[in-house]
């Protein structure tokens, strides 16, 4: 499909082609723009609302500031999309976080106005204050840095701790809080109240500047800059019971303004420019501006993939068969289960409680789900003051996300022995959103961690029996369930659960040639596999690992005992993985059968869809077939076609 930019977007190829524009038309490239995002991504996909909500934003930074040279750094990358078409990629953006195609977030290997690699929110300031300083010890004093970072953002401890040091720094840089009140789902906590507050009071700023205006009426030197500061600073108090926030850190404040009065965002940022020193604008946005129906439900439309412009109808996949549920769904529906039967039961996530489905407890139990902002570290250690007192949380963490919480896990949780549970979800590769959201890294980063139970259910049924062993009172470690995203492969999920003995793995399919050891989601590929396989005549044993700590030390002794060839197959980095995990058994244990692990490889894998990725990375149901047949080259006759 062909999609018209516009005629005033179609030849904008550079920031500096922009710039050439009047700004009276700064208002129709903004229109322009708004309406070429909505027009591809209704057809190709992608993130919505937030890039809508910054189009003016993005326009007036692009033509005040004179990027790539001053530095725009993005928090996160949702919000991006009209900065990479600014940034001469209009044309490609059809193929944004599409395999091979434009990566979904600002990538600094993508393109030179893209300063900072992000996806994790939060970064944003600290990134910037770090260019900021270099560029202040290199002497370029002409050279501006600016951060964009949403206000639910402002959440993660990661940016006041960049915003404090900020204050001390003497760097000059700008930070703009784009301030819409939402993440994904609303935002919660006092910070969002504290923003409430300023924008519903008469500001500080304008207060100061009356001050100003009054004190250069009077006549004579009597008042100084000094003495203005603190006539302001005692006024202040009187606009807003939490004005004092930002200024408290040493970063001037300014604002709030409209972030959609794009001459208004141009006016003041020029000003901000020759402004040195730290200071923060605080613009008020729309998240989903210019679309009805993603500003009046905005956590529906953040990523609603492909939908009909006009009508808003979101296009659904139609099965003639029931389907699979989600696995984040099945976890969602069962903690509702499992607390109406236990009291016990809490649950937690960082801003993720519609991704994570702990939105239907949310909306069931509200006393007892909470959702504790973008705080990764802080939903840890808040659910490790819980387990004190005696309740069973489920941490429901994404895994990628789990990185920044790491230091807790360890501090917090596994050195004092407290039953938490971590629901990690959107575990391996997890598609369009690329390498900053792959969950690959978590069986290698907690397998070496004392005290912890790591799990990781092959389907739905695994996973409620997991999730229902872990709250057991005899289950008195922490626990970890790892589930990948999206649908499973049982419809008719709703089991009975049932505990599962720690450390236990199960045979699926017994077999005499080759034994497939499989750990979660994968096993489905490795059955696949070996449905194939027998029609080549060759007989597969599969092994459910389930656990891959502790070990099913049992099971991989038979295993060893009774097959010359192992090959193991996991959604996560081969490196210190499942696969490790046996080949430390083995050793340990003096065994020397051959074995080849299947995984996620020791680089980064960039975007696409799951499917894709796990072919391109050989661990899908082919790459199983595939290195099954390598292995069992000698021993198997078979045409020279079919072993390529």
């Amino acid at each position: 499909m062909d999609i018209n930019p516009g005629p005033l977007l179609g030849k904008i190829n550079s920031p500096d082609d922009l710039k050439k524009l009047p700004r009276e038309k700064l208002h129709q490239v903004c229109d322009e723009l708004r309406q070429y995002i909505i027009d591809v991504v209704s057809v190709h996909g992608g993130h919505f609302g937030a890039s809508l909500g910054v189009v003016e934003l993005t326009t007036a930074i692009h033509y005040v500031y004179n990027t790539p040279y001053d530095q725009l750094v993005w928090d996160v990358g949702h919000q991006a999309y009209g900065h990479k078409i600014l940034t001469g990629r209009r044309d490609n953006f059809p193929t944004n976080r599409k395999y091979k195609g434009l990566s979904g977030f600002p990538k600094r290997s993508e393109s030179e106005y893209d300063t900072f690699g992000v996806g994790h929110s939060s970064t944003s300031v600290s990134a910037a204050l770090g260019m900021a300083m270099a560029a202040k010890y290199k002497g370029e004093t002409d050279r501006k840095v600016v951060a964009v970072i949403g206000d639910g953002a402002m959440t993660a401890g990661l940016a006041f701790e960049g915003m404090n040091h900020a204050g001390v720094a003497d760097a000059d840089v700008l930070i703009i809080l784009n301030d819409n009140c939402m993440g994904i789902d609303p935002n919660v906590g006092a910070l969002k109240e504290y923003l409430t507050d300023i924008t519903t009071s008469p500001t500080y700023n304008k207060m100061k500047d009356d001050i100003w205006k009054m004190l250069g009426k009077l006549p004579g030197k009597k008042f100084s800059q000094a003495m203005a500061h603190k006539m302001a600073d005692g006024l202040k108090s009187m606009v807003s019971s939490s004005s004092n926030l930002f200024e408290a850190l040493n970063l001037r404040y300014f604002g709030p303004i409209d972030g959609h009065n794009v001459a208004k965002l141009v006016d003041t940022m020029k000003d901000l420019r020759s402004i040195p020193g730290p200071k923060i604008l605080h613009v008020i946005t729309t998240k989903g501006k210019g679309y009805a129906l993603a500003e009046k439900d905005q956590t529906k439309w953040h990523a609603p993939g492909l939908f009909d412009k006009i009508t808003g109808e979101i296009q659904k996949k139609k099965f003639d068969l029931p389907q699979p549920p989600k696995y984040q769904d099945v976890f969602g529906l069962t903690m509702i289960e499992l607390a109406e039967k236990n009291d016990k039961i809490v649950g937690i996530t960082p801003a993720m409680p519609s991704g994570s489905s702990l939105k239907f407890m949310m909306e069931k139990m509200p006393d007892r789900a909470f959702d504790v902002g973008i705080a990764e570290q802080h939903a840890v250690t808040v659910s490790a003051g819980m387990a004190t007192q005696g309740l069973r949380v489920f941490c429901n963490i994404y895994s990628s996300f789990m990185q920044r919480a790491y230091d807790s896990v360890v501090h917090d949780v596994a050195i004092q022995k407290l039953p938490v549970v971590f629901c990690l979800d959107r575990a391996g590769l997890v598609g369009d959103d690329g390498p900053t959201h792959h969950g690959c890294y978590d069986i290698a980063f907690m397998r070496c961690i004392p005290n912890l139970v790591i799990s990781a259910p092959m389907n739905e049924a695994e996973l409620r029996n997991l999730m229902y062993t872990a709250q057991l009172e005899s289950t008195n470690l922490p626990f970890v369930i790892r589930y990948p995203r999206g649908e499973g492969v049982m419809p008719e999920w709703r089991t009975e659960m049932k505990e599962i003995k720690i450390g236990t793995g199960r045979k699926i399919r017994d077999g005499k040639d080759i034994a497939i050891l499989s750990l979660g989601h994968p096993g489905n590929f490795a059955l696949s596999a070996i449905r194939e396989l027998k029609n080549l005549g060759l007989s597969p044993a599969l092994y459910d690992l389930r656990f891959v700590k502790p070990l099913d030390e049992e099971m991989l002794h038979e295993v060893c005992r009774n097959y010359e060839k192992i090959l193991t197959v996991e959604d996560g980095t081969i490196k210190g993985g499942a696969g490790s995990a046996v080949l430390e058994f083995m050793a340990a244990n003096g065994y020397k059968n051959e074995l080849r692990m299947l995984g996620i490889p020791d680089r980064l894998v960039e975007h696409g869809t799951p499917k894709e990725l796990h072919r391109e990375c050989g661990y899908d149901a082919q790459g199983i077939q595939e290195a099954v047949l390598e292995m069992m080259r000698e021993k198997v006759k078979v045409s020279g076609e079919l072993l390529g």
